[in-house]
């Protein structure tokens, strides 16, 4: 049963398909693990999918959009990647439905599609779990994305954000993997980022904690140099990550996604490029791996973590988080690093410490992490450098009507 809503305020400044261009070109810029960008977008406008996404809602609005994951786009090689997928969707689905509401679209009502419990989120929207999405695969909905969230749109008062500062942070956000400057984050700053509670007030649902101290940033180095080498030495993961690296910046805006060689290792000489290719090819990795080679990269990834001010962690409350959980620790993440970003900080995640089970069990307990499941491990500081930016598909790539 569906209710209708009446409470409309103002007329939103701009017609819903351009508000949402304008959305989906800043949330594009979010950030995904080897920047895969596996979020997919479908907007419901036939008379079929309108009735099944305010029937999933509870709600009669204006306009809906159904957030996927897309299969094709998603990284598999190991178990843990099935959750950076979801959290990565939640980066780009908070990122996107901020620039909706500063354009005057507000979220009326949120449905996560998995099977679980719903809540309210006590200021005028519902989010509510639950199976359905086969309601929504019909006609347009593309074979391989798997519907994770659906949302009621409603136009009314723009948000006291304004597009351009966030489409100007979208922009300016970069993962800087290079060292950063020996300057410590002033513990204010710190504070008012760990502040950032969750888009739905619930502060707890996302645990965080920041290392300064350096018997705590020795011993996460320490760490990253004893295990860092199974992000190189693991072959299915490695081979993986190596279809990313893209030949040179020509062929990253070709594809639209990956990598380059310098945004993993900074300005390289042609003849250090060409042997940086040769030596990280899965084949060649795999040889070298028996003479120590990713112990070496180990190393010199510690190295860097070492000199880093500051480390950022975010944890699940709970051990095995439900899909909205994933989504909400996306929302998160996304609002601490655009506001980290407005701040002059940059990010580098240590993703391999969190992408094997054992590692990540091991880690939480030498670092007396807060309990649950840590998702999320970063380097936090000012760049020594500017960073290249990542290129994207084109915001459009991933969207279909249904």
């Amino acid at each position: 049963m569906t209710t209708r809503s009446t409470d409309h305020a103002a007329a939103p400044v701009s017609t819903f398909a351009q508000a949402l261009q304008a959305a989906a070109a800043t949330a594009a810029l979010s950030p995904s693990s080897h920047n895969c960008q596996p979020w997919g977008l479908a907007r419901a406008t036939t008379a079929a999918a309108r009735r099944a996404a305010a029937d999933l809602t509870g709600r009669d609005a204006d306009e809906y959009l159904v957030l996927a994951l897309d299969r094709e786009r998603e990284l598999t090689a190991l178990a843990a990647h099935a959750v950076e997928m979801e959290v990565s969707c939640g980066i780009y689905w908070r990122i996107l439905l901020r620039a909706l509401a500063a354009q005057g679209w507000t979220a009326a009502a949120v449905r996560t599609l998995d099977g679980d419990g719903g809540s309210g989120s006590g200021d005028g929207t519902v989010s509510v779990n639950a199976s359905g999405s086969g309601a929504l695969a019909g006609a347009g909905w593309p074979a391989a994305w798997t519907p994770l969230c659906v949302v009621a749109l409603r136009p009314g008062t723009p948000s006291e954000e304004r597009l351009d500062d966030l489409r100007e942070t979208a922009l300016a956000r970069r993962t800087h993997r290079g060292p950063y400057r020996p300057v410590p984050v002033s513990a204010e700053l710190l504070r008012d980022l760990a502040q950032t509670g969750s888009p739905e007030g619930e502060k707890d649902a996302v645990r965080l904690r920041h290392l300064t101290e350096r018997r705590d940033l020795r011993a996460f180095a320490a760490f990253v140099a004893r295990h860092a080498g199974l992000d190189f030495g693991h072959r299915a993961a490695w081979r993986e990550t190596h279809s990313f690296l893209r030949r040179d910046l020509a062929d990253a805006a070709a594809r639209g996604d990956g990598f380059t060689l310098e945004q993993l290792f900074g300005p390289l000489s042609r003849p250090r490029r060409a042997a940086m290719r040769r030596a990280l090819a899965p084949a060649t990795m795999h040889l070298l791996g028996k003479v120590g080679y990713h112990r070496v990269l180990a190393a010199g990834l510690a190295d860097i973590v070492r000199r880093t001010p500051t480390v950022v962690t975010m944890g699940f409350a709970e051990r095995t988080p439900a899909r909205a959980d994933l989504l909400r620790g996306g929302a998160r993440l996304a609002d601490y690093w655009w506001r980290a970003t407005r701040h002059g900080l940059s990010l580098h995640p240590v993703s391999i410490v969190v992408q094997h089970e054992d590692l990540r069990v091991r880690l939480e307990r030498e670092l007396s992490l807060p309990g649950g499941r840590t998702f999320f491990v970063s380097r936090v500081g000012v760049a020594g450098r500017p960073a290249p930016h990542s290129h994207r598909r084109d915001e459009a790539a991933g969207h279909v009507e249904i």
